[in-house]
């Protein structure tokens, strides 16, 4: 079963055009900027961190802005799509149906992919800057119980953030939309 998601999803890739690549490209670069300026990944003046960051900090931090790129590219959608035209009235009752499938899947996703760049976040900051950790646990209980779960949240991160992106790009593959290159196609 996951190998079948994993070859949609691959496919679904496959599909993509430079609108949707262009997408994921600024959605990663942005998403990457603005974790690595908030927890000092970037060296920056405007936020400080009191513990440096450990050897797989940056590993996850790029792998998690390219994930949240590739997650919020997947909602591009194509010049012509059933929206479109539902709403020039050209929808069909069929496409009124999916829609709702359609939305919960959208929801589920971006619930995934929401948790997943928070996780993510937190996975690569100073462990005593958290206000979140900080607050209930104090400066050496954020050291002593909060640190060590870093990895932890990081592993989570990353694969709440991959099944995201997979079960986006197997939908676009194994339920596309239909856009005018695929009917003349047909």
């Amino acid at each position: 079963m996951f190998v079948g998601a994993l070859r949609d999803a691959c496919r679904g890739l496959l599909l993509w055009d430079r609108r949707r690549i262009a997408a994921a490209v600024a959605a990663a670069a942005g998403s990457a900027v603005v974790i690595g300026l908030a927890t000092v990944l970037i060296p920056n003046s405007l936020f400080a961190r009191d513990i440096p960051p450990v050897w797989w900090d940056y590993p996850v931090w790029i792998l998690t802005a390219v994930l949240l790129g590739m997650l919020i590219a997947t909602y591009v959608r194509n010049p012509g799509t059933a929206s479109e035209r539902a709403s020039s009235g050209r929808g069909s009752a069929s496409e009124g149906r999916s829609g709702s499938a359609d939305a919960a899947s959208e929801r589920r996703t971006g619930v995934l992919g929401g948790v997943g760049g928070v996780l993510g976040w937190f996975a690569v900051g100073c462990p005593v800057c958290n206000k979140i950790a900080l607050l209930p646990l104090g400066y050496t209980g954020a050291l002593t119980y909060f640190a060590p779960l870093q990895p932890i949240l990081a592993a989570a991160s990353v694969a709440l953030l991959l099944v995201a992106v997979i079960i986006r790009l197997k939908g676009q593959y194994s339920c596309p939309l239909p856009s005018p290159e695929r009917s003349v196609r047909s």
